[in-house]
């Protein structure tokens, strides 16, 4: 049996002590590194979710603009009519009375258009623009400019920045 030189027992413990760190430094490392890969996941978890919630948020304001604007839209065409009578020559006392409460609904009609973001395309003396414009006529018209609009035929409106109706115009020719 061999028996070791220096036999101090507090220098194998330091020994011992200073090999145990070596050992563990692997171990901590894998630790670190799966603790930032965690948080990595959690961060990108977390812009994912604010995405997916800013996006349903985008989603739900469209859908809930896209029903007024479908409301407001089949609302147009009452205003048209309510237009075309109060186009009409008053004959009597009779027709007269009937022009004041059609000229009260149209009132009221309108004012509930312009409070939701409804608001008529000017038309006649501007230039021709496809995008919120329909021409359904031509002709030349002495005065005018090509493509002048020289006739409104139906108004057209737009709901914010956005064409809810075009116009139906005629457009001068040179």
């Amino acid at each position: 049996m061999d028996i070791p030189i220096n036999s101090d027992p507090n220098q194998d413990a330091a020994t011992s002590d200073a090999a145990e760190p070596t050992s563990l430094a692997p171990e901590i490392a894998q630790a670190i590194e799966e603790r930032d890969q965690l948080r990595d996941r959690l961060l990108r978890t977390q812009a994912e979710f604010d995405n997916y919630r800013k996006r349903v948020e985008r989603e739900r304001f469209e859908t809930i603009e896209r029903a007024a604007e479908s409301v407001l839209r089949d609302l147009l065409p009452v205003l048209d009519d309510l237009e075309r009578a109060l186009d009409a020559e008053p004959g009597n006392e009779a027709a007269a009375s009937y022009r004041k409460g059609v000229e009260l609904i149209h009132r009221q009609l309108t004012e509930l258009l312009t409070r939701r973001g409804v608001t008529p395309i000017d038309t006649v003396g501007k230039d021709f623009d496809p995008h919120l414009h329909q021409s359904v006529a031509s002709e030349a018209v002495p005065g005018a400019r090509d493509g002048e609009i020289v006739q409104e035929l139906r108004r057209g409106y737009m709901l914010g920045e956005r064409l809810l109706r075009p116009a139906m115009v005629k457009v001068a020719q040179a």
